[in-house]
């Protein structure tokens, strides 16, 4: 793929006030993921290993038992099968996530893992 046009890509809402763009290669994916103020990426899991960097905006973000305010330029590592949960404070965000292996449910356009803002966690078996 080499150099990447990230305004070619279209966006997925997979819960209200988030848009990600998500291209792939064989065994990675980015996901350029825009958050309204106050947009939730509610707690969920995936079999996934995700990395990221904030690039804009403030971030409540929980992974595991632990929750933390991040500023830009804040980065995050989180294992398979965490739980994670993301929200944009004071305005919006722009963060840069990395999945490996690619997420099929994005490479499908989909949403598989993150529930609806205010359901429970219902991650499918891995």
């Amino acid at each position: 793929m080499g150099f990447i046009d990230i305004t070619q890509f279209q966006h997925i809402e997979p819960v209200p006030g988030c848009r990600m763009r998500t291209p792939f290669g064989k065994n990675m994916m980015l996901s350029y993921l825009e958050m309204d103020e106050g947009a939730e990426v509610p707690l969920h899991s995936h079999p996934h290993e995700q990395g990221g960097m904030l690039i804009k905006g403030t971030l409540q973000l929980t992974i595991g038992d632990e929750t933390r305010l991040c500023e830009a330029g804040a980065m995050f590592l989180i294992p398979p099968h965490v739980k994670h949960r993301a929200v944009a404070v004071g305005g919006p965000c722009v963060v840069l996530d990395v999945f490996s292996p690619v997420r099929e449910d994005y490479a499908e356009l989909t949403n598989r893992y993150i529930p609806p803002v205010g359901q429970p966690n219902q991650t499918p078996s891995s």
